[in-house]
């Protein structure tokens, strides 16, 4: 009960927290993109921004750039950006029209067991599923994103990786956010002291928007994987510390552990909406999938006709994105383990079928059960999309889970562990930390990758790229993609409009329809209430980066929910 109030506690604090920065930043934010011809950068931090468009002016490709930034959010954005952690990330080639997805998804170690979360009660033991070394899964980022470059970059791991050690070693000025949420999570980080030494100056004092916040450490490490690649830290000094820590303190994760992980390459998910091709990232990610389910769905009714955000507009979005999370608690998994049923939960046929049944009241939610396949798958994550002058295209989702992950930093390496051990279902039927139901699909076994929401995605128009999205937000982020390719398709936003606009979600339990604090009237409100929908009014919901190509020039938004988002071209 204690973890519980705890949590509360901290989601409390923190929705306090990014309501306050939406109401500073979004009321001076342009909603106009921002644009550029040779090259375009969207990430959550404008040091990262910065050294992808550095990248690209160099000579560097799509691939070049978001490695370079994905080593650098590491750096300036702790809460999200990882070395520690794991995700996806989709690569599209322009000449060729191929698009390849890259799945470096965290993998359970191989002491890991189905009941190892369960304590004598019969009940889940929090304090392990979220913050113990028993939290974490073998790492994929360096893998996945060295692995990335290998097969398609330009530049070598040492040109790329330098300025986020630089960042490190050097130090980058702390901004108001990163000041705010060490803040927030003091009690948490403050717990260790591996933690504790790099983001706090003192056992008394806070690091304040404008100091210089360096990583020693972890500009150590990233020196290591400059020198050595994916052995950097796989193998060697790196994965002697990591293995060390982890043995000290009933930790799972082994030296075989680490020398076993691999990347694997898969075919990115595919479906059609309004004559648009939605190219998106497959199981162990639930939000491909689930995207195009709900687009399915909503292609029966006429939406641009029913109006953006409208009281009938938003109750089909709501029912169908219910319909769409009880899918997934049944039948989304890693498909290596678990035969995901993925020609039929995306097939027009199904989609049909449900979206028959949605009429002008509100579905009860204990009424909608996960459909029978006839014949025929944290909250703190981070986003960032590149498009280079080829318009070749990576759109990558990576994360620790929570922010911060565990909130355990691996002795002497200044790496940050993640806890996306708890994205299994530690007890089926029983939600995960953002209420999600999982069931058997999703169960823990060794070597297995859990389930995320994740959904890095790609638009093609007429068979050319036409915009590139994704978003952080746990559970959300699935319904955040989906309506950014609504208000783009459906109501002809341009990209900031449509990054702007209000959001809202459903999942089908809880029984409730949120949406975000601005932007839908009380008038819209009390109609959705009227047909059914117990709404409750949440903070802001994702944090997407989006870039469109649009009659020859790269246009792109950066999301304000979030203040140091940026976007940059040239």
């Amino acid at each position: 009960m204690r973890i519980i109030l705890c949590s509360i506690v901290f989601i409390f604090f923190s929705s306090i927290y990014v309501l306050s920065q939406n109401a500073i930043y979004s009321s001076t934010a342009i909603h106009h993109p921002i644009i550029g011809t040779r090259g375009m950068v969207s990430t959550q931090h404008p040091e990262a921004t910065k050294v992808g468009l550095n990248i690209l002016k160099q000579g560097g490709n799509a691939v070049d750039a978001a490695v370079a930034i994905g080593f650098s959010l590491a750096v300036v954005l702790p809460r999200a950006g990882n070395l520690g952690g794991g995700g996806f990330l989709l690569y599209h080639h322009n000449a060729s029209n191929k698009t390849i997805a890259y799945n470096y998804r965290e993998m359970a170690p191989q002491k890991a067991y189905e009941k190892m979360y369960i304590g004598p009660d019969g009940n889940v033991v929090n304090e392990l599923v979220s913050f113990s070394y028993q939290s974490s899964g073998i790492p994929g980022t360096v893998a996945g994103l060295l692995q990335t470059l290998k097969d398609h970059g330009t530049m070598t791991a040492s040109q790329v990786i330098a300025p986020a050690v630089e960042l490190a070693a050097k130090g980058f000025p702390v901004t108001y956010d990163l000041s705010g949420i060490l803040k927030i999570y003091e009690n948490r980080l403050r717990k260790y002291p591996e933690t504790e030494k790099i983001f706090y100056p003192s056992d008394s004092t806070f690091y304040e928007a404008g100091d210089t916040l360096k990583q020693l450490d972890l500009a150590w490490t990233l020196g290591q994987i400059s020198k050595g690649g994916i052995d950097g830290f796989y193998r060697g000094a790196v994965a002697i510390k990591i293995i060390e820590d982890m043995a000290r303190h009933g930790g799972l994760i082994s030296k075989l552990d680490l020398i076993n992980y691999k990347v694997e390459l898969m075919e990115p998910i595919q479906g059609t909406y309004r004559g648009y091709d939605i190219v998106s990232m497959p199981p162990p990610s639930s939000g491909g999938l689930h995207v195009i389910q709900m687009l399915n769905i909503l292609e029966a009714f006429p939406i641009g006709h029913m109006g953006y955000n409208a009281a009938g507009t938003l109750h089909v979005m709501a029912e169908a994105m219910k319909y769409a999370f009880a899918d997934r608690s049944e039948h989304l998994g890693d498909p290596n383990f678990w035969e995901v049923p993925l020609k039929w939960i995306t097939s027009k046929s199904y989609a049909k079928e449900i979206s028959d049944k949605i009429g002008d009241i509100a579905t009860p939610s204990a009424s909608i059960a996960p459909g029978k396949p006839v014949v025929m798958e944290s909250e703190e994550t981070t986003q960032f999309t590149v498009i280079d002058k080829d318009h070749n295209i990576v759109s990558n989702t990576y994360t620790l889970n929570f922010s911060f992950g565990s909130g355990i930093v691996a002795k002497g390496t200044g790496i940050l562990l993640n806890n996306e051990m708890g994205d299994f279902s530690a007890k089926p039927g029983t939600p995960d930390a953002f209420g999600l139901i999982g069931g058997k699909a999703n169960a823990i076994q060794p070597g297995k990758r859990p389930l995320s929401s994740m959904t890095p995605t790609i638009v093609l128009q007429d068979g050319e790229p036409y915009f590139a999205t994704g978003s952080p937000g746990g559970s959300r982020i699935i319904t955040t993609v989906l309506q950014i390719i609504m208000n783009v398709i459906d109501h002809g936003m341009n990209v900031a409009e449509a990054t702007h606009a209000a959001r809202i979600h459903h999942q089908w339990y809880p029984e409730n329809l949120f949406i975000e604090h601005n932007g839908i009237s009380p008038d819209t409100r009390l109609i959705l209430e009227s047909k059914g929908h117990p709404v409750r009014v949440n903070n802001a919901m994702g944090s997407t980066q989006t870039i469109m190509i649009k009659n020859g020039n790269l246009v792109g938004s950066a999301d304000p929910r979030r203040p140091d988002a940026r976007v940059m071209g040239y």
